[in-house]
């Protein structure tokens, strides 16, 4: 068996993968949402329905005044009309059209006049209305720490824990009975569809009773184990972003209710320019690829940052990116005779690799010290290459070398197991040097040739630091 997926590894390094993006076209209609074989109808229909179309057109002093306001009120405000009945489907941080539309709903049940613009009274009247409610469940609007500009609404009265992987967070209550959980999804050579037919048959057990698939986003309920459980999933720019709700048979009484509330509040692609957490800094990796201050890394870790910084060299200036295979390469100014990890044109040695990174300073005290970690194949995704190891945070953009100390490629991270045990956790791939090679000769940097050692691999190894604040 190891012998047939080597096979395949060596295919992968001796030539870039073809990326296969299919992505649904936009205009594309929504599928209705059905029931799965033989699956029960389904009671709450609302909870998987594609989102509400388009209301009549905001005017622009609508537009305007909702523009003035912060993201975080005008998600509030959305958020309290969900919970009043007045919005269905999820938040809009632009506050378009719908949201709009039901402000001015909201006002014609309480019998203001319907201008679609909330007075400071309204505004309170509206925060009123559910308060107590809200305040029986804890409900608070959050920000996924593990990806900046990610928020959603949050029963922490119900599930009081908080757990923060490297791909989602988990909110969870004492005893596991409910379970709130964020993930992403890289999908460089993969398409949506794939990943909804992936969906439905893990992890192992899973049972679907109804779903739904509309050009950019998918839906999926059913049973998991002794549990309900619920998906929603969106893609853009080569990432799938989702939700899970899972929880006891039980409490479904309980929970029911609430699962169209967090999954309306679930806002998956914010800008985390915006964000609010406390986490405004992202720390990774990077592999010096010239002497001219050239360095490899991956390019989620660079996006929408404020500034880039290579630790002990400077600022650095994206130069380019590769949304398929997920490089980006950024450089430092005026940094001059680095000592770049030469590129094996040979196959990597064996199924044994090592994964060189350089974990953030909250695990190791502040320091930037360059750790390893073994791995070992695991299978293909794709044009991924899978690996059995779930790196510290820090690690990807970092290499992954094989038993003799040659470079195998650069460390990337995808999901083991969505919505599964493991949620929040991650699984390392990598990325092929004939990938990165390509990808490098096209932003016409010559890449050193040779073979190295793992002492080369650990010198030419970066922090690279995004600042979002």
């Amino acid at each position: 068996m190891h012998k047939v997926a080597w096979l395949i590894v060596t295919a992968l390094a001796l030539g870039p993968p073809v990326a296969s993006q299919a992505q649904t076209p936009a205009n594309q209609p929504a599928a209705k949402t059905k029931p799965a074989k033989n699956a029960p109808a389904k009671k709450n229909a609302a909870r998987d329905r594609p989102a509400a179309p388009a209301a009549v057109a905001a005017t622009p002093a609508q537009r305007a005044a909702y523009a003035a306001m912060p993201v975080a009120e005008r998600i509030a405000i959305q958020s309290d009309l969900i919970w009043t009945g007045d919005l269905s489907g999820s938040v809009d941080p632009d506050f378009g059209d719908r949201a709009i539309a039901a402000v001015r709903t909201f006002q014609r049940r309480n019998k203001y006049e319907e201008t679609g613009i909330l007075t400071a009274e309204q505004r309170q009247t509206l925060a009123n209305s559910m308060r107590s409610r809200k305040e029986y469940h804890g409900w608070q609007l959050v920000e996924d720490t593990a990806t900046p500009g990610v928020r959603l609404g949050i029963p922490a009265k119900i599930v009081s824990n908080t757990e923060v992987g490297t791909i989602g967070t988990r909110w969870s209550s004492g005893r596991g009975e409910v379970q709130i959980e964020t993930f992403r999804e890289k999908m460089a050579g993969s398409s949506l569809e794939e990943l909804f037919e992936e969906m439905k048959k893990r992890p192992a057990g899973r049972r679907v009773e109804s779903h739904s698939m509309q050009a950019n986003a998918f839906s999926l309920s059913g049973m998991q184990g002794l549990k309900k459980f619920h998906v929603r999933v969106y893609f853009k720019d080569n990432e799938a972003r989702g939700l899970t709700i899972l929880f006891d048979q039980a409490l479904e009484t309980i929970m029911l209710p609430l699962v169209d509330i967090v999954v309306s509040s679930y806002l998956p692609f914010g800008d985390p320019a915006t964000a609010s957490s406390a986490r405004r800094v992202d720390y990774g990796s990077g592999i010096v690829v010239s002497r001219d201050g050239h360095v490899l890394t991956e390019r989620q870790l660079t996006q929408d940052c404020r500034g880039i910084i290579v630790a002990g060299l400077g600022p650095a200036d994206r130069m380019a990116e590769e949304a398929a295979t997920d490089l980006a390469l950024i450089r430092v100014a005026g940094a001059r005779n680095l000592k770049p990890l030469p590129l094996s044109t040979a196959p990597p040695s064996g199924v044994e690799l090592t994964l060189i990174g350089i974990s953030e300073p909250q695990a190791q005290d502040g320091a930037r010290e360059v750790s390893t970690l073994p791995a070992r194949l695991q299978g293909i995704d794709g044009g991924r290459v899978l690996l059995d190891a779930q790196p510290a945070r820090g690690f990807v953009g970092g290499a992954a070398v094989d038993g003799e100390g040659r470079l195998a490629g650069m460390v990337d991270l995808s999901t083991a197991s969505v919505a599964g045990p493991a949620a929040g956790a991650a699984q390392a791939s990598f990325v092929p040097t004939a990938t990165i090679r390509s990808f490098l000769d096209k932003a016409g940097v010559a890449a050193l040739s040779g073979t190295g050692d793992k002492d080369t691999a650990k010198n030419a190894l970066v922090r690279v630091i995004c600042v979002r604040m």
